[in-house]
């Protein structure tokens, strides 16, 4: 950790209330990223529907979210997400997934969001939290035990049926990979609330490195499922695959850390995203760390657009594999710039 003589620190108050002077959405000027055709309105429509209905079969939360249900846009969103989809109902899966772990993240993690999430005892809730989507295996009087404890509580049940319904639509591979890139997210949301609870200002690089694990990589894990077809786990694995899947996510992420900016300042002006993080690190001002945020993002969606043409070349599959990262990241960008009930961008332009 760094010495509490040398350690960042946070900007001001004046340059915190410029930067919650928000003004309307939109794409972020100069952020590169690649359009898309609008979302078809009745098919975002059913699948929020379906999801919907899912979610209150389940009883995952109570009515009064029902507005945070139809603000978040989950229908809009994995159309966006997934052009390519091979029909509804993987759109409706993919749609119940993000939801799962929306869920997760708010009552587990987030405490301004007033759900019961909290930072302290956090790596508790999500081992249980892992356990919903890689199973116990003990005694059955143990396991009914643990079974049982998972269908009590809202998001252990989103994990686990979610998950169910995954499942007959993937492969075990594709499966076996969402599983584990889950237990990454949910490394980096216990590496976030520790440094949170200690107060402590990451360097640069040492936020990148958490936001690689706290991304949004299990939505991106499931593009060829959810277009019908398996990038066979020896070709996912292959270095390379996984350099372009990581910079798809890093890219993505930080386009979150950048819209949701004023929104998370202005619930906790200590809230980590990388704009904060450069303006501790550098000792500049919001307006400066966020344009350099912005340039980072565009150096990462670079290297993703060049090294993904790259290996497209090499075979048709992962050519497919490749376009569907792109769409993910296109689409989640779309979905970013136009949800104006979530995001508003900083007074800097």
């Amino acid at each position: 950790m760094t010495p509490a003589s040398s350690s960042p620190s946070l900007p001001g108050p004046p340059d915190l209330a410029g930067a919650l002077r928000a003004r309307r959405g939109g794409a972020i000027p100069g952020l590169h990223h690649r359009q898309v055709t609008p979302a078809d309105p009745r098919k975002a429509a059913e699948v929020d529907r379906r999801v919907e209905a899912w979610a209150r079969g389940l009883d995952l939360f109570p009515t009064s979210w029902s507005g945070d249900f139809g603000g978040f846009q989950f229908g809009r969103a994995v159309v966006l997400q997934h052009p390519g989809a091979a029909d509804l109902e993987r759109l409706t899966v993919a749609g119940k997934l993000l939801l799962a772990e929306n869920l997760v993240d708010s009552c587990y993690c987030e405490e301004d969001e007033g759900r019961g999430g909290a930072r302290r005892g956090l790596g508790g809730r999500l081992i249980l939290a892992q356990s919903a989507l890689d199973p116990f295996h003990g005694p059955p009087g143990l396991r009914e035990q643990w079974l049982r404890g998972v269908h009590a509580d809202g998001p252990l049940r989103s994990y686990h049926f979610a998950l169910k319904d995954y499942a007959v639509l993937a492969t075990p591979s594709q499966t076996d990979r969402f599983v584990h890139d889950i237990a990454r997210l949910h490394l980096g949301y216990l590496a976030e609330a520790a440094w949170s609870e200690l107060r402590h200002m990451p360097r640069v690089w040492e936020y990148l490195v958490m936001r690689q694990f706290n991304s949004f990589r299990p939505c991106l894990s499931i593009v060829d499922a959810v277009d019908g077809y398996e990038l066979p786990e020896a070709v996912y694995a292959r270095p390379e695959i996984q350099r372009i899947t990581a910079l798809a996510c890093n890219a993505t992420t930080l386009v979150n850390d950048l819209y949701s900016f004023t929104k998370e300042l202005a619930s906790d002006p200590t809230h980590l995203n990388l704009p904060v993080v450069i303006a501790a690190n550098e000792r500049c001002g919001l307006k400066a760390a966020y344009l350099k945020a912005v340039e980072i993002h565009n150096e990462i969606m670079a290297a993703f657009e060049d090294e993904s043409a790259l290996l497209a070349a090499t075979s048709p599959l992962v050519e497919r594999y490749a376009r569907g990262l792109s769409d993910w990241v296109a689409g989640n960008h779309e979905w970013h710039a136009t949800n104006t009930h979530r995001y508003h961008l900083p007074h800097y332009w």
